[in-house]
């Protein structure tokens, strides 16, 4: 098989983790083929390797059930869009990154084109949504999962899956070392850093950000703590400035795995940055909360006991989870403070973490899956 045959390829992902994963994708497939000609959704990371961006994921920073039907009309005509590209361009193969209640209907729509379809980064079908998995077979070419224990739930469906290993393990990197990043972004070195990882999405950072912050300077105060607040590639910092007291408070915008890696600890919300925190072996608090509706709806649906992936896929608690009403300035600093004394339960977190991240495979998930999507043609 002559692996450039594949000339054009579309990529849709619809949040800052698939553009950082979709990017190596772009990458890869450049290199191997240096005329094709790829384009869809995605963030600056994909358009740095050579993308043509339709849409850029900033435009799809809403979330929740409520949320979702308020922006229906613009999904709308984005789905619309991107089939009338589909049906001009003629591309080869579409590439979905995770994004599922988006990428399982936009199959749908473009199957009858004839192009092949990748899944890649499942969407959590072992969390909830089940049904979904049924709904894959005859949509989906392949898929190409990121857990080992993924692979069982497309095998018992007939579904051609594929572990690639993920694709976090080929950026995972802190560029700066303690020194310099306490330098740069003026943080005392003599002190331990408390790292508060609030998430890419406005909406998800005005629910969980003003309590994650209050507890944070309660227990900074108390255990004479550096506060360090990643700013996602997609926010401002302005955004922060302008909604939230930051006094004393350090903004690390771009140098994410810088506060994950140097911080003693950090609260994180739940998501891909859960794993991120835990591959650096930081120690964590898991934070969620959504609107009620959204919450109760979503509670119906799961089918896990755990929220945080890091737990998930550790197939047990190993570190806790606040969600809802437990996202509260008392809880937090409480259950803080008492894990921050304990040095034992620190280092039993840490184990546990290291542990996780042979779970991910060896590096190289974004060559194996551009080599894939090559040879789909």
């Amino acid at each position: 098989m002559d692996l450039v045959m594949v000339q054009k390829v579309m990529i849709i992902a619809g949040e800052a983790s698939g553009d950082l994963h979709g990017a190596g994708v772009v990458r890869e497939l450049r290199k191997l083929n240096p005329k094709m000609d790829v384009f869809g959704v995605g963030g600056d990371k994909m358009k740095q390797e050579g993308m043509n961006l339709i849409y850029h994921i900033r435009e799809l920073g809403f979330m929740g059930f409520v949320e979702v039907i308020k922006h229906l009309p613009f999904i709308k005509v984005m789905e619309h869009t991107l089939e009338q590209i589909v049906k001009f361009k003629k591309p080869e193969v579409l590439v979905l990154i995770d994004y599922p209640g988006f990428n399982l209907r936009f199959a749908r729509r473009v199957r009858k084109y004839g192009l092949k379809i990748v899944y890649y980064v499942s969407p959590q079908v072992w969390a909830w949504h089940r049904s979904r998995v049924k709904k894959m077979r005859g949509l989906v070419d392949s898929m190409l999962v990121v857990f080992p224990f993924e692979v069982d739930f497309y095998k018992e469906e007939n579904i051609p899956v594929e572990f690639v290993g993920h694709p976090l393990l080929e950026v995972l990197d802190a560029g700066l070392t303690r020194k310099n990043f306490c330098k740069r972004y003026g943080i005392d070195p003599s002190r331990k850093i408390l790292g508060l990882i609030p998430g890419s999405r406005r909406q998800e950072i005005e629910k969980i950000f003003p309590v994650m912050l209050q507890a944070a300077r309660k227990v900074a105060a108390e255990e004479k703590m550096e506060i360090a607040v990643a700013v996602a590639p997609t926010l401002e910092e302005s955004f922060f400035r302008t909604l939230f007291n930051l006094d004393g408070v350090r903004l690390v915008k771009g140098a994410t795995y810088d506060v994950m890696s140097h911080s003693h600890f950090a609260f994180v919300t739940s998501g891909t940055a859960t794993l991120e925190t835990a591959c650096f072996g930081t120690p964590m608090f898991v934070l969620y909360r959504t609107s009620w509706l959204t919450y109760c709806i979503g509670r119906l649906l799961i089918r896990v006991r755990n929220i945080g992936l890091v737990n998930i896929i550790a197939g047990k608690t190993i570190v806790p989870e606040f969600i809802q009403h437990r996202v509260a300035v008392g809880t937090l600093v409480q259950e803080a403070m008492q894990t921050l004394r304990n040095e034992e339960r620190l280092r039993a977190m840490r184990a546990e973490l290291s542990l996780l991240r042979k779970k991910l495979g060896s590096p190289g998930a974004s060559k194996r899956v551009a080599r894939h999507i090559l040879g789909m043609a």
